[in-house]
């Protein structure tokens, strides 16, 4: 007999697998500074020193970055705030499913753009910004637009902006530490390390300082899509009706318009893709994607059907 999975499961699934990258995430943060502390000669002492300035260096830059996300992007993305009277429909969309999920009402948005897609971004539930391309407002019907607006929501409810920041903490730390180890390794390093194992030792901080950073790049894009699967998921919580937002992800993804406020900074936060690379992705290349191929979303939210 073939198992349901209920979006119930899907939630928990997804949330546990996000918390397993980011442990695993956690430990190849400490063994790649470990091992190129450990091939300059550092003792321990030195080692956590290192550790908590990276840390405190990347932390403060990314907490800058994570307290003014909303009013950058939207800066960027010349959009517009929306209120009851300019966009009634919207605006009542947007509070309905507010008070379902439990979240205070957003900041409402639009951009001036006819492709359509969305995104969300906000520090917390209550900072939380959500907005419309005026091309996606006008080529869904109702239940595909509140499909997109539960996902959206869901990313607010679900504090992945924060979530996100903790990543680009802990990918800028190694990529810090692997660009100074790389100067540093050019200058004296005490005696510490000039025994029979130096030698070894220096290839595999070498080899770590190189593939380090690339490792973790693409783990931070494991946690992105993880976490757009995750707010699909506890979208069909919000709506109970999947195929609103599958047919929403059919239509954002096959047309062809590029969104020409997106660039690469800011990609990520779209509920598709919205430099319109190649939506159907497989193998090596959906590694280097910040978004799940838009077949395995549908196939996803497919599985969903009659279970919510």
């Amino acid at each position: 007999m073939a198992t349901v999975n209920t979006a119930w499961d899907h939630v928990s699934s997804n949330i546990f697998k996000t918390y397993l990258i980011m442990f695993f995430f956690s430990i190849f943060t400490f063994g790649v500074v470990y091992i190129l502390a450990l091939s300059l000669g550092f003792g321990e002492a030195d080692m956590v020193g290192v550790i908590g300035f990276a840390l405190i260096f990347i932390g403060i830059s990314n907490f800058i970055s994570w307290f003014f996300s909303d009013k950058i992007v939207l800066s960027v993305s010349g959009a517009k705030p929306v209120s009851l009277d300019s966009n009634r429909g919207l605006y009542r969309t947007v509070e309905n499913l507010c008070i379902a999920a439990g979240l205070p009402l957003p900041k409402i948005y639009t951009i001036e753009d006819s492709a359509p897609n969305a995104f969300a971004t906000g520090r917390d539930p209550k900072h939380g910004v959500i907005c419309f391309t005026t091309g996606i407002l006008s080529k869904l019907n109702k239940q595909e637009l509140e499909g997109v607006t539960a996902h959206e929501l869901s990313h607010i409810g679900n504090r992945d902006t924060l979530m996100m920041s903790v990543v680009s903490v802990l990918v800028g730390t190694i990529a810090l530490l692997a660009d100074w180890y790389m100067r540093s390794m050019w200058f004296g390093r005490g005696d510490n390390n000039r025994n029979n194992n130096s030698g070894m030792l220096m290839v595999f901080g070498i080899i770590a300082a190189i593939l380090a950073p690339v490792i973790a790049s693409l783990i931070q894009l494991a946690v992105s899509r993880r976490r757009e699967f995750l707010a699909d998921a506890s979208g069909v919580l919000l709506t109970r009706f999947p195929q609103g937002l599958a047919n929403a992800l059919k239509k954002i993804s096959s047309d062809k318009e590029p969104l020409e406020v997106a660039n690469r900074g800011t990609a990520h936060l779209y509920i598709v893709n919205p430099l319109k690379g190649n939506q159907a992705l497989d193998g090596f290349a959906k590694l280097f994607s910040t978004h799940p191929p838009i077949q395995d979303r549908i196939k996803a939210l497919q599985e969903m059907e009659g279970t919510v």
